[in-house]
């Protein structure tokens, strides 16, 4: 008999709940893609670990909302941006909720702005926030993996990060690097069974793409063969697949942006 949270992200029934005692950590998931993700795994009985660096009331929510489909929440609060915080929530993720098994790298800032305006500090923040948040997030939670030989690592880059973008340089190297991370950390952590892969999202519907001016946002989808923005949704399905059916998956970047770059 199926349970009133016996449901997928689109409602519909389903007989088992496949991620159903994993622990997945997803960083930055208040909002946007990562608050998508995070209700995706959860749909399929993963407990999960909100982060958030600022917005406690949007990852309270999503706490909620996790709990309302079965799952376990647990809020842990960090500045990826700092290499402490990065181990920190991995460590209170574990402590609470148990061995984490699953870790999406998705928290992310821009701060866009052409090189000869772009300060030092610009450069930085994005770069630690982006790119070395997944150096120190990965690590802090690979020995749980390793010695249980299972594992998902999902690194989010972005299509900014094949193709670059004006204004952007610190965000597309950030993004190409995680994309170069993923491929390499691939080959080291196959042996364990565990499967590490980036998904390269294009121009999703999200609060930073409802910034953008109406005529830049037209332009950019008058570039998208498919002629729409994506969803949230659609992306945290493409992780939860990763994480339930792709074993036979890893180093891949995975490209979900209605035909922008092929």
């Amino acid at each position: 008999m199926l349970r009133e949270n016996d449901v997928d992200l689109d409602g519909a029934p389903t007989t088992a709940k496949r991620l159903q005692g994993r622990v997945a950590v997803v960083t930055g998931s208040s909002r946007g893609i990562g608050r998508a993700i995070a209700r995706a795994l959860a749909s399929e009985g993963a407990s999960i670990a909100v982060h958030y660096c600022r917005g406690e009331e949007q990852a309270a929510s999503l706490a909620a909302e996790v709990e309302h489909l079965g799952s376990k929440a647990r809020l842990v609060q960090g500045d990826l941006g700092r290499p402490e915080d990065c181990h920190r929530v991995l460590t209170l993720a574990a402590r609470d909720l148990g061995p984490v098994e699953i870790l999406v790298n998705n928290a992310g800032v821009n701060r866009d702005r052409t090189l000869r305006k772009m300060t030092a500090a610009e450069w930085d923040e994005v770069i630690q926030v982006n790119l070395n948040s997944v150096f120190h997030c990965t690590k802090a939670g690979l020995e749980p993996m390793i010695s249980r030989g299972w594992g998902r690592i999902i690194n989010i880059a972005s299509i900014i990060g094949q193709t670059g973008a004006l204004g952007q340089a610190n965000y597309a190297a950030a993004k190409a690097g995680i994309i170069a991370f993923t491929k390499s950390v691939a080959q080291e952590l196959a042996r364990f069974g565990i499967t590490v892969n980036a998904i390269c999202p294009g121009f999703v519907e999200t609060d930073m793409l409802a910034t953008m001016p109406a005529p830049a946002r037209d332009a950019v989808k008058g570039r998208i063969p498919l002629g729409r923005f994506g969803q949230a949704d659609e992306v945290a399905r493409l992780v939860r697949f990763l994480c339930t059916e792709g074993d036979w998956i890893t180093g891949a970047q995975l490209n979900i942006n209605g035909g922008q770059y092929m």
